[in-house]
């Protein structure tokens, strides 16, 4: 995260800098200033986000996560994990060239396990990523075990592979070999 107005320089002049030196990360900018030409001019220097202060604290996680799908996924149009395919831009998921139809928050938990593939994530991660802010508020997250149950049943009935493993007492890996 960069500001543009800082006590000892202009944050614009980093992102130029970082540019120019082929760096992979991801840019967002964070600025009191409001304008147009500001935001333009960051963006265009190779900024992926903008988001202007005041803000609230569950926004910029929220482009923090995009942003890092967006960097885990290359930039592809098409995500592409064995024999799921998931077009993000239409928000449709195939298996063996089939469509899958999935809720809103079957199609957030796939996405976020590919995004993570290989990777143990508990069940307080998944909570969050899928309800933010609201899942503190949530007794026990049995609504997950009911979510991923409904999406491997969905995706194994394509002809998918079950690639998600439970780590008892932890939460749940979606390994890809």
């Amino acid at each position: 995260m960069v500001d543009i107005t800082l006590p000892n320089g202009n944050g614009l002049e980093i992102i130029k800098q970082l540019k120019q030196n082929f760096s992979k990360a991801g840019i967002i900018i964070i600025s009191a200033k409001n304008s147009l030409d500001d935001k333009i001019t960051g963006l265009d220097l190779g900024a992926d986000d903008y988001l202007a202060k005041p803000f609230d604290l569950a926004e910029l996680n929220s482009r923090i996560k995009a942003l890092i799908r967006r960097r885990n996924f290359e930039g592809n149009k098409t995500i592409v994990v064995n024999e799921i395919s998931i077009l993000p831009e239409q928000r449709i998921v195939k298996v063996n060239n089939e469509e899958v139809i999935l809720t809103a928050k079957e199609y957030a938990l796939l996405l976020f396990f590919i995004s993570n593939k290989n990777r143990v994530l508990s069940k307080n991660t998944i909570a969050e990523h899928l309800w933010g802010d609201d899942s503190d508020q949530m007794d026990s997250h049995d609504f997950i075990y009911v979510h991923l149950r409904n999406l491997r049943k969905k995706l194994v009935e394509k002809g998918c592979n079950d690639y998600v493993q439970t780590i008892y007492g932890i939460g749940y890996n979606f390994k890809i070999n």
